[in-house]
């Protein structure tokens, strides 16, 4: 009785400490979301995909110098400045990093997503399709896939497009 009675107190212990500490993620971060610096061709054309077709908002911008970018290792002395872009206006919003070095990339445009090795594709949720559709459209992006929007349930749809640069940017959502 005595033994059972502890193997009821070792089980309790164990399943209240265990899923604490499986749970638990590390302390680490400060924000909850990743930054993505992407380097494009054309800052202008990028910024205009951006906020004009899919609808994020420009929520800051800042200048590096030749001088830090070459002590932080960003760079072998050349300047640049950066546009923050969000899906929302919000401190706690990921933030889509835009800077230029004004150079064609060197790697060949990609047709699909296995094309090259790295960084691939971004997935944005949205809460419905209809007015992201609209923009592309009236924007004249052109659509990937054999049908578009996709279904990939009763109710979600899945567009795959490409910026000016040839990133790939999925969208899912509701009808």
């Amino acid at each position: 009785m005595k033994n059972l009675l502890m193997s009821f107190v070792l089980l309790a212990v164990l399943l209240v400490v265990i899923p604490v500490y499986a749970v638990q993620p590390p302390d680490d971060f400060a924000k909850s979301g990743v930054s993505v610096g992407v380097v494009v061709e054309d800052l202008n054309k990028s910024l205009d995909f951006y906020l004009n077709v899919i609808g994020m908002v420009k929520t800051s911008e800042f200048a590096v110098d030749a001088t830090k970018a070459k002590e932080l290792g960003l760079s072998n002395g050349n300047s640049f400045d950066v546009k923050v872009l969000k899906l929302e206006n919000s401190e706690s919003a990921p933030e889509w990093k835009l800077m230029s070095f004004g150079k064609k990339a060197t790697h060949p445009k990609q047709n699909y997503v296995p094309d090259d090795n790295g960084m691939q594709y971004i997935t944005i949720f949205v809460k419905t399709m209809k007015p992201l559709l609209e923009r592309i459209k009236q924007h004249g992006v052109k659509t990937l896939g054999t049908t578009t929007p996709a279904m990939l349930s009763e109710t979600l749809q899945f567009v795959l497009v490409q910026d000016p640069d040839g990133n790939f940017i999925e969208i899912i959502g509701p009808k």
